[in-house]
């Protein structure tokens, strides 16, 4: 291509599609690349927090979200061995926000991304990049489709927005290598099940022996349930032998959590198990020199929190206003490096409470002696499981207008 574009972004999920889509309304042209074809699932919890709605209404799909999405969640639980606590989420503050809700992945990411070509973003899809190099004040990109004619091509932009995720090898320059496995390392677990008994509106945590998860209705009447798994449990409940990992877990979760085995007595689950991982929790700011990072990519929480989602939005919203500032100021080369900082120092104020909030929930949820010692304290005092919601950044507004 002899084009060059502004702004090639590199993944077509919710942090992806939602920075090419306000770039792309901004006047800039822009190139996304996503290596999945759509509609796709994932291993998500899927939910949206009430944070995000002022996001979508900005994208122009505040009204499309909420006539697919599941019923609004305006309460939290908690499922641990015997124990079913439920109280309040809570709403953010100074606003008429409506509650969050959680839409299946296979429809939000094909709602965002064709909200962006719609805008002009030029999408190839099914298309990886496979090596990057900076040339005279910007980026070529060498790409490869995943049609059947596995065509490879080049891509020049000025700068990057690398929106691939954490979970995937590669050799681009914002993709961190993985280390040695652990015992430790979470894998994470999604299905979805129809004619369950979860009650409307709650999403409640799962915690069991050496994981932890959650549960949501999303769209078309069905509960998406996920969660996270150590490496070295998952192996145990592998080695009985008798099921699929999927199949494994979720007996494993049942056998753990009474609410569970209630919630799902009589449902019937819709598709395959799906897995992926192990994920990498952490910060990852700053990207490189024109390259800058959104969503996990950028930094990872815990699901625990179920905030990966809004957080991915979010972090492209602190983005691509610093980059439109910055152009509409000149776009100097001097101008960019201090969107870079500005940038990582907003995500941070931003998100960096939240990651010590999944850090702190997963661990306790983990450990089955630290859970039973905090069950009854939380039997008396319900609206703890509040305030944690709370911690986690559920009423904490990014979005300012």
């Amino acid at each position: 291509m002899n084009e060059c574009f502004d702004a090639l972004v590199i993944g077509g999920g919710p942090g992806g599609a939602t920075a090419a889509l306000l770039l792309a309304r901004a006047g800039w042209s822009v190139v996304l690349l996503e290596r999945k074809s759509f509609p796709r699932s994932k291993v998500c919890g899927e939910y949206l927090s009430a944070t995000t709605l002022p996001l979508l209404h900005q994208l122009g799909l505040a009204e499309r979200f909420l006539e697919m999405a599941g019923p609004e969640v305006n309460r939290v639980g908690l499922f641990a061995g015997k124990a079913q606590m439920i109280s309040e989420l809570p709403r953010p503050g100074g606003r008429k926000i409506r509650w969050g809700r959680a839409l299946a992945r296979q429809h939000l990411d094909t709602l965002l991304l064709a909200q962006a070509a719609k805008a002009g973003v030029c999408v190839h899809q099914p298309c990886s990049a496979i090596a990057l190099t900076r040339t005279n004040g910007s980026y070529t990109c060498q790409a490869k489709t995943h049609d059947p004619s596995q065509k490879t091509f080049s891509i020049r932009a000025r700068l990057v927005v690398a929106a691939h995720g954490s979970w995937e090898h590669g050799s681009l320059p914002s993709q961190v290598a993985h280390g040695p496995a652990h015992a430790s390392d979470l894998f994470g677990f999604k299905a979805h099940f129809r004619n369950s008994d979860l009650a409307p509106g709650l999403m409640p945590l799962l915690v069991f022996p050496g994981g932890y998860g959650g549960m949501v209705h999303c769209d078309g009447g069905r509960v998406s349930l996920s969660c996270c798994v150590r490496r070295d449990v998952l192996a145990q409940l592998r080695e009985r032998g008798g099921a699929t990992a999927g199949e494994a877990v979720i007996g494993h979760i049942q056998d753990s959590c009474l609410g569970v085995r209630l919630a799902l007595a009589g449902a019937t689950r819709e598709g395959e198990w799906l897995a992926a991982g192990p994920i990498r929790p952490g910060i990852r700011l700053p990207g490189h020199h024109g390259i800058f990072l959104v969503g996990n990519a950028a930094g990872e929480a815990h699901p625990a929190i179920a905030e990966g989602i809004s957080m991915a939005m979010q972090s492209s919203w602190l983005l691509a206003n610093r980059l439109v500032g910055w152009r509409e100021a000149g776009a100097s080369a001097a101008g960019q490096s201090a969107v870079g900082k500005d940038y990582a120092a907003a995500w941070r104020r931003a998100f960096r409470s939240r990651l010590g909030a999944s850090v702190a929930l997963a661990q306790w949820a983990m450990r089955p002696a630290a859970v039973a010692g905090v069950i009854p304290l939380l039997r008396r005092f319900p609206l703890a499981l509040t305030w944690a919601a709370r911690w986690s950044g559920k009423a904490t507004s990014v979005v300012t207008h």
